[in-house]
């Protein structure tokens, strides 16, 4: 096993033996000739992949999927049916609410019980049980017998415990989705200490922001198979795709689109990249997008606060009657910083026949964000943003830096979209103008 692998799974496999009425269990065992009253479940087949030393992986997948199943065997819970697991260091792990507590237990007894069973010696645990109150932070309760605590509360205690043990791999299955906003900026306080001490963080949650926030590999889990992995932000772009829209992903273009024929400052737009993730049931293509400043210059740097024009080509691959544009702009971890549609807007657009194109330019003053990498998705439906059919979204349309040109401190700006307009250029009824 490599150094720098503190995980390494091969040809995983768990499966269950299910019954149908529980005598058949009986009948099972005891039959002469050994005949099966059980079918079997897998509940993961064929899993292998590895994590690396200070590295956040995150495990996403709808429910049923395998992923606390995957947890219970990297913790040492159970054990595979086929297949090797291999796991170097320190495991702790915060699994389902109420996992290795007991409940007529005070808070403060079930912390030595967490600590008799990761090994510790009662000496060792007295050494930690200040940190372990503090970060808990539930007062007088501590004392108390844990059926009387709320999820909240449980799940504070659950983690103070996890996090507070010195471990080289931390598991977590969906805590912070249990505790308030204070507890989630301390976990996620502890999550940045324990990157810079280079341990490693496995994370399952319902929160796809969670997963693209803290972790930068994912794993998605589909009925116990792998059915996407790698960088945390592409992982969960086609998760939810699949899960929100149930779309898939969408070759990217062969040709380069209609570059140079947007009539806009002359420069024209770019086509669609062809690493760019591209997902939607296909009736309609964006062809090409391009950002532009107020005189008409493409950007690829953009200085703010300004005013800019964001332009995208569409081709109506089917008949769409009530038509509908989108765009966000996230950062280079992929959290929105910002977005409209022209839905929202309550912008009536023009309806396409197959085959007609047109190009949408929405003009917005681009506020004062932080320094850095940004990316463009926009996307094409037909409906309203409440009842539609996603048609084309792609996530990677266009990049650019941001660049600030004002002293302004970014936590007294709100962001958001100020009398966003938009226009339609060279549209097939010939009209002209803003909605």
């Amino acid at each position: 096993m490599d150094d720098e692998l503190v995980i390494q799974v091969e040809s995983l496999t768990k499966v269950y033996n299910l019954y149908d009425r529980p005598i058949d269990r009986v009948k099972e065992a005891l039959h002469p000739f050994r005949r099966k009253y059980h079918h079997d479940f897998y509940a993961l087949r064929d899993l292998s992949f590895s994590i690396r030393r200070g590295e956040a992986f995150g495990i996403i997948g709808r429910n049923g999927s395998g992923k606390s199943t995957l947890l219970k065997i990297l913790s040492g819970v159970l054990t595979p049916t086929t297949g090797r697991v291999q796991v170097k260091g320190r495991v702790s792990a915060l699994l389902e609410l109420g996992a290795g507590f007991n409940p007529e237990f005070t808070g403060l007894e079930n912390v030595y019980l967490q600590g008799t069973l990761m090994g510790f010696e009662r000496a060792e645990m007295e050494a930690r049980i200040e940190g372990i109150q503090e970060f808990a932070d539930i007062g007088e309760f501590i004392h108390q017998p844990v059926k009387h605590y709320s999820s909240g509360m449980f799940v504070r205690l659950a983690f103070s415990c996890a996090i507070n043990v010195d471990p080289d791999i931390l598991i977590v299955d969906e805590a912070l989705a249990v505790g308030d906003v204070r507890f989630q900026v301390k976990c996620n306080r502890k999550f940045s200490e324990f990157r810079e001490m280079n341990k490693t963080i496995i994370l399952v949650s319902h929160s796809s922001a969670d997963v693209v926030r803290l972790c930068d590999q994912a794993l998605w889990l589909d009925g116990g198979k792998v059915r996407k992995a790698g960088a945390s932000k592409r992982v969960v772009e086609e998760y939810l795709a699949w899960m929100v829209h149930d779309t898939g992903v969408q070759a990217a273009p062969d040709s380069g689109g209609d570059s140079g024929s947007s009539g806009v400052g002359g420069e024209g737009l770019i086509p669609i990249p062809r690493n760019a993730l591209i997902t939607g049931d296909g009736g309609a293509a964006i062809n090409a997008v391009g950002l532009f400043s107020e005189d008409n210059r493409r950007l690829s740097i953009v200085q703010g606060p300004s005013t800019v024009r964001l332009v995208v080509r569409v081709t109506a691959q089917i008949p769409l009657e009530n038509p509908y544009f989108a765009f966000q702009i996230v950062n280079s971890k992929g959290l929105r910083v910002m977005g409209s549609n022209t839905s929202v807007l309550d912008m009536t657009m023009p309806p396409l026949a197959l085959g007609e194109s047109v190009t949408v330019s929405f003009t917005f003053p681009f506020p004062e964000i932080e320094n850095g990498h940004y990316l463009v998705a926009v996307g094409v439906a037909d409906g309203s943003a409440e009842n539609h059919i996603r048609h084309q979204f792609v996530a990677d349309a266009y990049d650019f830096q941001f660049v600030s040109t004002s002293r302004l401190q970014k936590q007294d700006v709100l962001l958001k979209l100020p009398q966003c307009k938009i226009d339609i250029i060279g549209d097939p009824g010939g009209g002209h103008g803003p909605f």
